[in-house]
């Protein structure tokens, strides 16, 4: 299995397209497995269409799912930042995806997106991992 580990700064945004990294990655490796994997307790990937309207919606949704006030029993951090710790139980840390020839199968309109609400820490880390077939 190869690995590699990218350093993502996000800043104030919520998603961030980790796809041309992962096109890199896989360039030349043949078919396989590349997993995305984020080892963080505040952060998630996911497969989403980018570009279209998606991000302020998945703002929305989480918004309204994890909202930034009082009522979380994890209160260290900004405000609200206990519904950070749980948005992992909603999107996954880690998506495996099928690559042939080099290239992941990805659909039309896929991407594969960073998701990261935390602002109390912009600094990530993305761990890439192939696995030939």
């Amino acid at each position: 299995m190869d690995s590699e580990q990218l350093q993502i700064a996000t800043g104030t945004t919520l998603v961030t397209d980790l796809t041309p990294q992962v096109e890199r990655f896989c360039a030349g490796r043949g078919d396989g497995l590349v997993n995305v994997f984020v080892p963080h307790a505040t952060a998630g990937v996911a497969l989403l269409e980018l570009g279209s309207g998606t991000e302020p919606d998945l703002a929305e949704v989480l918004g309204r799912l994890l909202p930034r006030d009082d009522r979380w029993r994890h209160r260290h951090g900004s405000h609200g930042h206990g519904g950070d710790h749980v948005l992992p139980a909603i999107v996954s840390p880690s998506l495996s995806i099928p690559v042939l020839a080099g290239r992941p199968t990805l659909g039309t309109w896929q991407s594969i997106a960073l998701i990261d609400p935390n602002l109390d820490n912009p600094d990530r880390q993305v761990r890439l991992s192939f696995l030939n077939g």
